[in-house]
């Protein structure tokens, strides 16, 4: 059947606006069911334009939501904007139980395996890293020590563009007198990439150093929120074992660690290392003993291969960063498919963000298993807005700059798309940060909208492989878990070749359907799990990791 690149589009039957999916101009005329009307001003692709006449206040709808309210009268094929439409959503509460679905065809990949690293708990890792974690922010410069020795020599050193020619071409041009004009035309494309060293422990991904700036000098609900999430990364199926350093004195205490490591795995079997920097005395001391116990941990770790597993050992973080109008009409629903896919054949996924999922609080709460989850799903989000209203800063200021000038101009807007990639399964546990989220089925986790803090997060509560849909383009990773970039548009994925892993833009291209998209983004994953190919964020050395200081991040 031959597919078709349409104009624009109505998302849901509800909705009063449509969506451009080219550039139309002024005077254009829409067809659209039994109306035909003329543009008033010309649309870019990804906003939004009116189906009819609407006075001042009234409710704009789309993906079948409240997701706006006019300030003024708006005539029929007017553009939405920042100034001519605000932030408005539905109430919320615990209604009912919506739990009917229908589950995907996944009779091509009932059959398929993974190859991953079994875990004594019975979990399954799609890599195999060691850990060096400072306990508090004091740490740091030991642990940076402790990779500036380590890494290079095991082959782990992320041997990326070197750019030190193009500094001495430009500053062999400026020492012979070139203008400011000569200096911002050269061309500079003289260096090469480095060559990468063969790893001393050949199944062993790599050796990670999460730096972070907390542990002390807080409140106790950041330090020991820290201790939760540095846990749920020791005991992630990603990970074979660490290295942990405290200096002693700071309100993270490693007996605090343990007590949550015992909470996620009560059987934890891992390699499990904890030096505490005034006990020790002096740094040798102290970094000769992590030296050695890490080396010793390595050679551990090394001992484990991978194995064939079933895809319901997967669980999937969906995260979304530098969204824009195509998010929700393309990688979203997309994302969205995998995510159904993934729990009809067993597996987990976790949807966090919860900035991002106002608007559609009630259809999530309807989605629970029972009333308790989603009466734990509405307090978590009315406490959560509630705090950020106190400081000035609700749920309605999330969209970005970049989020607007793409055309998701009110929160509800973009967390309508957004949460697309939850699919449409039951909702079966909902967690807050920085708890487990990984039960088999779709998994609520109150994390922020922060990209970095939010993967982070979905990383701790489980996830071994992160989908990430990006419209504007980004390059974040994560540390332990291969990233994923689907790019929602084809224009960003060939201006990022070097930060995208996948284009969904060939669905707004009219040259593949949401299903046909989603089984190839699942055919991706499996091959990353199974380590036989490497996202782009991975390629990049990608390690981004912040701790959740649990205050008001949007």
């Amino acid at each position: 059947m031959e597919k078709i690149r349409l104009k624009y589009l109505q998302i849901h039957p509800d909705d009063n606006v449509l969506v451009a999916l080219q550039d139309l101009p002024v005077g254009y005329e829409i067809l659209f069911q039994d109306k035909r009307f003329i543009l008033k001003k010309a649309v870019r692709a990804k906003h939004k334009f009116t189906i009819a006449d609407f006075d001042a206040n009234h409710e704009i709808f789309m993906y079948g939501v409240l997701v706006g309210k006019l300030n003024y009268y708006l005539p029929q094929g007017s553009v939405l904007t920042v100034e001519n439409t605000r932030h408005a959503s539905g109430e919320y509460t615990v209604k009912q139980r919506k739990l009917d679905w229908i589950k995907p065809d996944v009779s091509l990949f009932a059959n398929k395996t993974f190859k991953g690293f079994y875990r004594s708990n019975g979990k399954v890792g799609t890599a195999n890293y060691w850990l060096v974690i400072p306990l508090v922010f004091c740490e740091n410069r030991n642990i940076l020590t402790l990779k500036d020795a380590l890494e290079d020599k095991l082959g782990y050193n992320i041997q990326s563009k070197d750019y030190s020619q193009e500094v001495d071409l430009l500053l062999a041009k400026y020492k012979a007198g070139a203008s400011v004009d000569e200096l911002m035309q050269m061309d500079l494309n003289a260096s090469t990439a480095l060559a990468t060293k063969e790893r001393v422990f050949e199944n062993v991904d790599g050796i990670k150093f999460l730096n972070h700036e907390l542990g002390c000098g807080g409140i106790r609900m950041d330090s020991d929120a820290l201790c939760g999430l540095l846990a749920g990364y020791i005991t992630h199926p990603n990970v074979a074992g660490a290295t942990v350093i405290s200096l002693g004195c700071q309100h993270a205490q490693a007996s605090i660690l343990r007590e949550e490591i015992r909470k996620r795995d009560a059987e934890f079997e891992k390699p499990l290392y904890i030096l505490e920097h005034q006990q020790e005395g002096t740094e040798a001391v102290l970094m000769n003993k992590a030296l050695k116990m890490t080396i010793a941990g390595l050679s551990q770790a090394n001992m484990q291969t991978r194995q064939d597993a079933p895809l319901s050992k997967l669980c999937i973080g969906l995260e979304c960063g530098g969204s824009d109008g195509f998010s929700g009409i393309s990688a979203n629903p997309a994302v969205g498919y995998v995510s159904d896919m993934l729990v009809t054949l067993g597996g987990s996924v976790i949807l966090s963000e919860f900035p991002e999922l106002c608007g559609v609080e009630q259809e999530l709460s309807d989605r629970c298993l029972d009333d308790q989850i989603a009466q734990r799903f509405v307090s978590l989000m009315t406490t959560y807005n509630a705090k950020a209203e106190a400081d000035g800063s609700g749920f309605y200021m999330n969209p970005s700059p970049g989020n607007i000038r793409d055309g998701l101009i009110t929160d509800a807007i973009k967390s309508a798309g957004a949460a697309k990639k939850g699919g449409t399964s039951p909702i079966v546990h909902v967690a807050d940060y920085p708890e487990l989220a990984d039960k088999p089925g779709l998994n609520l986790l109150c994390t922020p909208g922060n990209d970095v803090e939010s993967t982070t997060a979905e990383v701790a509560a489980g996830a071994n492989i992160v989908l990430f849909t990006t419209g504007l383009g980004t390059p974040t990773g994560n540390p332990i878990v291969p990233v994923i970039k689907i790019s929602t548009n084809t224009a960003t994925y060939q201006r990022m070749p070097d930060a995208i892993d996948i284009n969904c833009g060939t669905i707004i291209d009219g040259e593949e359907r949401i299903e046909e998209a989603a089984h190839r983004i699942l055919e991706y994953v499996i091959q990353v799990a199974s380590g036989e190919e490497m996202p782009k964020s991975v390629l990049l050395g990608q390690d981004d990791f912040i701790p959740w200081r649990r205050g008001v991040s949007l």
